[in-house]
């Protein structure tokens, strides 16, 4: 049909991070998510981010309960010993992948659409808001995570959290 082409279709980014995730964990491994900081509703201890990126673990082992929701990841994990609850739009997520062998693929960021910034807050006209709910997300972030224990962590996080 012509019309198909016209239609919009909903990323397939949460049900491909859901299967990666199920197919990681099935198999024992440790899944980690690679995030790109710049996209809108990720909030993160900046003293984790690399060349604007962080690198999660988000084994069920390492962190509280997991929700893989419609618009992101949620959950809580420690940093410097505080417990800190994370969010992670799915449109943030580059990869997803085995920290022991690296199994894995790789993915497309999506920033929110003109659309969805339509949605912008009237007292905050400079501020690029939409549907999605700003939290956290953070774990050991350098592009060599595979080589590092779990919980190492440089500097001491700050995070902010908008509710």
């Amino acid at each position: 049909m012509d019309d198909s082409s016209s239609m919009k279709m909903s990323s397939n980014k949460p049900y491909i991070v859901g299967a990666y995730y199920d197919w990681i964990s099935d198999n024992d491994l440790t899944p980690y998510i690679v995030v790109d900081v710049s996209v809108y509703g990720v909030l993160v201890p900046m003293s984790y981010v690399n060349d604007g990126q962080i690198v999660l673990n988000i084994a069920s082992s390492a962190i509280g309960s997991i929700a893989l929701g419609a618009d992101g990841i949620e959950f809580s994990a420690r940093f410097g010993g505080k417990l800190e609850h994370l969010f992670v739009p799915y449109g943030a997520i580059a990869a997803i992948y085995a920290k022991e062998n690296g199994a894995g693929t790789s993915l497309p960021i999506e920033h929110p659409s003109e659309e969805q910034d339509l949605d912008v807050v009237k007292d905050e006209p400079e501020a690029k808001t939409s549907k999605h709910k700003p939290s956290l997300s953070t774990v050991a972030s350098t592009t060599k995570a595979s080589t590092e224990p779990k919980k190492s962590a440089k500097g001491k996080p700050s995070l902010k959290v908008i509710k």
